[in-house]
């Protein structure tokens, strides 16, 4: 009868201790996130007002305080699942001026946000695939229903890498502009019609006001 007792009484207590555990492994990777993320925006607003890195205008960087973000959102990272094309045909990627850079598709990544199955294809830059500094470099541009309307309107960009197996972080709160949306002397990359997203992205860098 103890035996059967002290079962009765433990057991709720180590469900507890067991899900007290739980949550604060939860809590500590949630704050891990929170920290890289907030270096993320911190390290770009450093980028940003160094005059040795700069990409805006002489006669805008007097005035630059920071960048504009949308407030972290963590329903924004999500976990993707990369589906792999096989022997895909390298193009040429328009951009905002004449340049065109040959890009090849590496995969698709289906994703869930909000309730919604979505996809965006992710490349790779063809130059790039014999620097062993940027092989693993992935390039995913997107534009979503902020995309004019609270961000940049010409899309904007995650840098992400090749992952050992067949799931990535997809993380919009590291999301940026292109430089064109700072500078029209930039060349950038015009997200293809397949990246547009039917939903509203509210996370990552807001559109650019002078």
């Amino acid at each position: 009868m103890r035996l059967i007792y002290l079962t009765k009484v433990f057991k709720p207590l180590l469900l507890l201790g067991l899900l007290f555990s739980v949550l604060m492994v939860s809590g500590q990777n949630q704050d891990r996130v929170l920290q890289e993320i907030q270096k993320f925006q911190s390290d770009l607003n450093a980028e940003f007002k160094d005059p040795e890195q700069t990409i805006l205008k002489q006669e805008d960087q007097a005035d630059f305080e920071g960048l504009a973000f949308y407030p972290i959102d963590l329903s924004f990272r999500v976990t993707a699942q990369i589906e792999r094309i096989a022997e895909a045909v390298p193009f040429l990627m328009p951009t905002t001026t004449e340049r065109k850079p040959e890009y090849v598709l590496y995969g698709i990544l289906h994703f869930v946000i909000q309730g919604q199955d979505l996809s965006l294809p992710i490349y790779q830059n063809t130059e790039g695939l014999e620097d062993l500094e940027y092989a693993d470099y992935l390039f995913l541009p997107f534009t979503d229903w902020t995309s004019g309307d609270g961000s940049y309107g010409g899309g904007r960009y995650i840098d992400l890498a090749i992952p050992d197996g067949d799931k990535m972080v997809l993380d919009f709160n590291q999301s940026y502009n292109p430089y064109c949306a700072y500078n029209e002397r930039y060349s950038c990359p015009i997200p293809p019609k397949e990246n547009d997203l039917p939903i509203r992205i509210e996370a990552g860098v807001k559109a650019y006001k002078h």
